[in-house]
């Protein structure tokens, strides 16, 4: 059997998908069920940018599961000395039993899972963010039920978060409403291919008109902090406050994957609103993981 990756949200079937956001549910909802599923399995962590939510959740999740982890800075690795990327990956895959990376270019990525024997996630890349969807998918699902047949709005830059929107529209069967300034949309490609679903706009209020779900993200990203002024000049008719909100369905749930600037793509009132569902997304990254990897290790 070829080895399993988790680099996009298109790597799993639908059917997939909805297994691991179900057994998310219930691993947080009966932490009895960890039964240590991944006793004597390891984790390699290799991150080339920092994280808060996505380093603790995989550390935690490996030692609730009785796992272990090990957490690799490019510093510490022949990586960061020059070593070739299919060298290291056809080194570490001998020794560990999945791996997940956070890097600048994608294609870095999917080098390794080229050459890589053992699974490896993606836990973050310029291009997608797979992971943080897991965890708003599980959130929404808790909240207001399967997601198919509704209606989403994307409010920002049209980058790793929002190509991996257009991935989970199609992945879980939903409408996606794109809401960008010019020259910051997201991956042309991923739109053509799912034009049946996700549709452009320039005016955030038509874009969230009737949905279920908002979400936005950072306006300037980690690699982006020259660009700060510029972008906050750009996005300055993207905020989402409550007057945006407001014409949104009146059960909509607000989502940012975190961390905010308040004030800037968010206003504070509605960050901590009682529509806001951030804690308990930003929660969800360890559970949502915790069922991915038992799925990826249990695949093999």
């Amino acid at each position: 059997m070829s080895t399993r990756h988790f680099l996009t949200l298109l790597d799993l079937t639908p059917d997939e998908l909805h297994h691991i956001i179900h057994r998310a549910i219930a691993l947080k909802k009966s932490p009895s069920l960890r039964e240590e599923t991944l006793k004597n399995k390891t984790l390699a962590m290799i991150f080339e940018k920092s994280s808060t939510r996505t380093r603790v959740s995989f550390e935690v999740a490996m030692t609730q599961l009785g796992g272990a982890s090990l957490f690799l800075a490019p510093a510490d690795t022949q990586l960061g000395r020059g070593e070739s990327i299919e060298d290291s990956a056809r080194v570490l895959s001998r020794m560990v039993d999945v791996i997940t990376i956070r890097t600048y270019e994608h294609r870095k990525l999917e080098l390794f899972a080229k050459h890589s024997s053992v699974p490896v996630i993606n836990s973050l890349t310029d291009d997608f963010h797979p992971c943080q969807l897991l965890a708003d998918m599980q959130t929404f699902f808790e909240h207001r039920g399967d997601i198919a047949g509704r209606t989403v709005a994307w409010v920002g830059d049209g980058h790793n978060m929002c190509n991996s929107y257009i991935n989970a529209a199609r992945q879980f069967d939903f409408e996606l409403r794109i809401a960008c300034p010019e020259g910051f949309e997201p991956d042309a490609q991923l739109v053509e291919a799912n034009k049946d679903r996700v549709h452009l706009a320039r005016d955030p209020v038509k874009a969230v008109e009737g949905v279920s779900l908002l979400a936005t993200d950072v306006w300037a990203s980690m690699g982006q902090e020259e660009e700060r002024r510029l972008r906050i000049e750009k996005f300055s008719d993207y905020q989402v406050d409550s007057e945006l909100m407001s014409h949104a369905a009146p059960d909509a749930l607000f989502m940012h994957c975190l961390p905010a600037h308040r004030g800037e793509e968010v206003s504070a009132e509605v960050l901590d609103s009682e529509d806001s569902v951030v804690w308990d997304e930003a929660e969800n990254r360890l559970h949502a993981q915790k069922a991915l990897l038992e799925f990826l290790c249990s695949d093999r």
